[in-house]
């Protein structure tokens, strides 16, 4: 009959969607079934269990053995097989086949399956009417659109044309959605009324193939759920990586700066190093302080969110630990100490230097234009043709050289001992310097030979010399002195000095003083000898005596006296001036230091007892942890305030390097300790506000009530280290191994031991759905069932699947899934 033929054709059809699972069909559904050997192949692949082994013999025995073997089967799931016989099927009884069929068909196909699951909402008025639903096509296009609804465009559907509508689902549920054409058009719109189990077990087909759908899709959004926890923990780990090769990298480059105290040659140059220093402490290194507490705090969360996700903890790649960044910034801070102190002592030496070669210039520049013609005048050859008085006046005047020669020794020692210290100082000039004293050296010791040799040639003829005039004499003689004081007194007064205090510029003005009460002591000397130059022309006069010239003794005439007496007046005036303006600027140096001294003194025991308060408030926190938050935030807030205070401070700093001021007894502060007091400050409070941070994600997170975290504290705080499960739980709480438990770490373990997280082996099950049941999973799975970046990060990262059953291509997400809850780089 006709139903008969379509029960054949249908039920042949879906007999094949199977089997071909196995790699085999069915030609005929009376004759293939026969031998029980593809009877008991279809129910494994429908069941997905192991019937017994089947019978290979030939004899009709052994195909009733093995026709037994499926209908036991079959019967072990609770059906009713009634009047079907082994003997009938393998005599090919053909309503006994479809009968038997039809039982393996509502078994594992229809069972579970309501009416009202297969309903769809379309527009028929007989849509609920089971069998009839079905015969103009709407409803099984309504079934696939409700599903896929790009797959199909009902709107444009007509009831009047049944043939294209039920070709149209066939068509698309054959291509889009592996439903193999069961039916044809004609064989449901050319009855009356379309057979009951052909409709159902068509029907049943689509409903397992969405039902597949669905799992898929619930599989695939717990995977993309994994997956997104993952991506986004690598890039806070990529981030963190980052930013601490930048900091060690910062770190590396800045110590051989800090570390090398070659000195310059110049002040100027070593006042750019000190400038240089001052940007760095105020411009570079700040930020740098930000970014290493930002460095800690970015490491702490990340671990929080990598234990909150059940996920191994976070361990920096070699070198980048937070203790390896402590520790290079500790070597930072250790090549920083000292380095202001040796610019400041540098520029010092620098200054001392150049006050000793300026002075050394001025002594011998005097010296030099003192000796110049000397060697010239003592080489002459004038006594071979003077007269006796001629020749008694040129011993006189030799004498008088003599004692003036004397007198500059002292200078020419002078100036040895400048160069000398110049050279131990390691001046940058010290090689023009000696090359300069050496000339002077050799020039005074060629000098001295002169002055000998000359002395032995005039007194090889004094004996033949008349006495002299003796107040000429005794003018040059008291002239000499005189007028070397004079000179002293003059290169005194110009002397250059460098002070460092107010004591030291008094200690000055104090022997200016005692000078200037010598000055009137020193006049009545000089009338005395200008008194002598008056006899001589008085007697000179009453004799009726022509004066050759000058006083044939010495080449100090009354005006050079004179003239170099007047120019001592204008040097005293211009010294007392000078001593009283370094005077005013030691005694501005004085307020400077008073006025840095009483802002540090007020400083440094704020940021003490701001230390010391922060550490009670770590302690004694109460309240709800947002209470505690703000708290922190307006307290850290009250801080930044503070900071005109600091910078107040700097300014005045900076007016005590300018002006080269190198101690202060006003105060035991300086300027660095307060910089460190102040950046352990700011770092202190934030990490006190991160730790709170964290505790309330972690709240968040697990659902931890306040009080259970005043209980997670109270257990913390009386934590008992002797335990014999301490290590185990060290190793959850402290997997870095620093020695030490935080509080935020203590929450998570207590946390995580009574919340439910994601695990691997969900992970497992739910690629085990979209790979529809196999071990394995292919790249092109992936990529139908996941979005698109999660698909490749999950196909870049999967190993090859090498299992007995294994494909071209197979992929495994066994070892994958294990993985991401475990050791390993992903």
């Amino acid at each position: 009959t006709t139903k008969t033929f379509l029960l054949f054709k249908t039920f042949t059809a879906w007999c094949n969607s199977h089997l071909r699972k196995a790699g085999t069909q069915i030609e005929n559904i009376e004759e293939d079934f026969r031998d029980g050997l593809k009877l008991m192949l279809l129910l494994e692949v429908i069941s997905g269990e192991r019937l017994p082994k089947p019978e290979r013999g030939k004899m009709r025995v052994h195909k009733i053995n093995n026709v037994n073997k499926a209908l036991d089967f079959i019967a072990s799931k609770g059906v009713k097989l009634v009047s079907i016989g082994a003997e009938e099927i393998v005599d090919g009884n053909a309503k006994m086949t479809l009968g038997m069929i039809w039982t393996i068909i509502l078994r594992f196909a229809i069972q579970d399956i309501s009416v009202e699951e297969i309903k769809v909402p379309v527009f028929s008025p007989t849509v609920f009417l089971f069998l009839h639903s079905w015969k103009d096509g709407l409803a099984f296009n309504a079934l696939i659109h409700r599903h896929r609804p790009e797959l199909i465009d009902y709107d444009k559907l007509r009831k009047d044309d049944p043939v294209t509508n039920l070709n149209n689902a066939f068509e698309v549920a054959e291509r889009y959605l592996d439903i193999p054409k069961m039916l044809d058009a004609e064989d449901i719109v050319g009855t009356l009324r379309p057979d009951e189990k052909a409709i159902m077990t068509y029907v049943s087909c689509f409903y397992h193939a969405f039902s597949g759908a669905q799992k898929a899709e619930t599989a695939a959004n717990r995977i993309c759920k994994v997956l997104a926890v993952n991506q986004e923990n690598e890039h806070l780990m990529e981030d963190y990586e980052k930013l601490a090769s930048d900091l060690l990298e910062w770190i590396r480059r800045t110590i051989p700066w800090l570390e090398n105290r070659a000195p310059e040659k110049t002040m100027t140059e070593m006042q750019q190093k000190l400038e240089d220093f001052r940007d760095y402490r105020r411009v570079h290194k700040p930020p740098k302080v930000q970014e290493k507490c930002q460095l800690e705090i970015n490491f702490n969360t990340l671990q929080t969110k990598l234990r909150l996700s059940n996920r191994p903890a976070f361990m920096p790649s070699e070198g980048r630990m937070v203790s390896d960044i402590n520790g290079a910034w500790h070597k930072l801070e250790g090549a920083e100490k000292g380095y202001e102190e040796w610019l400041l002592n540098e520029i010092r030496r620098l200054e001392r230097l150049d006050h000793l070669a300026e002075k050394f210039r001025q002594k011998a520049a005097i010296h030099e234009s003192w000796t110049d013609g000397k060697e010239a005048m003592l080489t002459q050859k004038d006594y071979e043709t003077a007269s006796l008085s001629e020749i008694k006046a040129l011993l006189k005047k030799h004498e008088a050289f003599e004692s003036d020669l004397a007198a500059h020794q002292d200078r020419v020692e002078q100036i040895a001992a400048i160069a000398q210290e110049l050279n131990e100082l390691d001046y940058y000039d010290s090689p023009s310097v000696n090359a300069r004293c050496q000339k002077i050296c050799e020039q005074w010791d060629a000098l001295g030979s002169l002055t000998q040799s000359r002395r032995e040639s005039l007194e090889r003829t004094e004996k033949q010399l008349e006495s002299i005039d003796e107040l000429y004499l005794e003018y040059a003689k008291r002239a000499a002195p005189f007028n070397n004081w004079m000179e002293g007194a003059m290169e005194d007064l110009q002397d250059m000095f460098i002070v460092h205090n107010i004591e030291e510029i008094q200690g000055l003005i104090t022997a200016h003083d005692q000078f200037k009460s010598t000055l009137p002591e020193a006049n009545k000397e000089r009338e005395a000898i200008q008194a002598i130059q008056a006899e001589v022309q008085k007697i000179a006069q009453y004799n009726g005596i022509k004066l050759a010239g000058n006083n044939p003794y010495t080449t100090i005439t009354p005006q050079s006296i004179d003239k170099k007496w007047e120019k001592v007046q204008q040097l005293v005036p211009q010294r007392d001036q000078a001593l009283q303006e370094e005077l005013a600027r030691q005694q501005s140096n004085d307020h400077l230091r008073r006025q840095f001294a009483n802002q540090a003194n007020m400083i440094g025991p704020w940021i003490q007892n701001k230390m010391a308060e922060i550490g009670r408030i770590s302690i004694e926190m109460n309240g709800t942890l947002e209470d505690q938050l703000t708290h922190l935030r307006q307290y850290e807030q009250s801080i930044i305030e503070y900071k005109p205070n600091i910078d107040q401070l700097e300014g005045d700093h900076q007016l005590i390097q300018e002006a080269l001021i190198f101690d202060n007894k006003y105060t035991a502060y300086t300027m660095e300790h307060l910089r460190v007091g102040w950046e352990q400050l700011l770092t202190t409070i934030a990490r006190t506000i991160n730790e709170i941070e964290n505790q309330i994600l972690t709240r968040d997170a697990k659902g931890i009530s306040q009080e259970q975290l005043h209980e997670y504290r109270t257990s913390f705080n009386h934590f008992d280290k002797g335990d014999a499960e301490f290590a185990r739980i060290m190793g959850i709480v402290d997997p870095n191994n620093s020695g030490a438990v935080t509080f935020q770490a203590f929450i998570d373990f207590m946390s995580r031991e009574t919340t439910d997280t994601d695990t691997a082996d969900q992970v497992i099950a739910s690629f085990k759905i979209l790979a529809g049941d196999k071990n394995y999973i292919t790249a092109e799975e992936l990529r139908r069932e996941l979005p698109p970046d999660q698909a490749e990060y999950c196909i870049a990262r999967m190993a090859p699947y090498t299992g007995p059953d294994a494909v071209q291509g197979a992929l495994d997400y066994m070892s994958f899934s294990t993985a991401l809850y475990g050791e390993s780089d992903l």
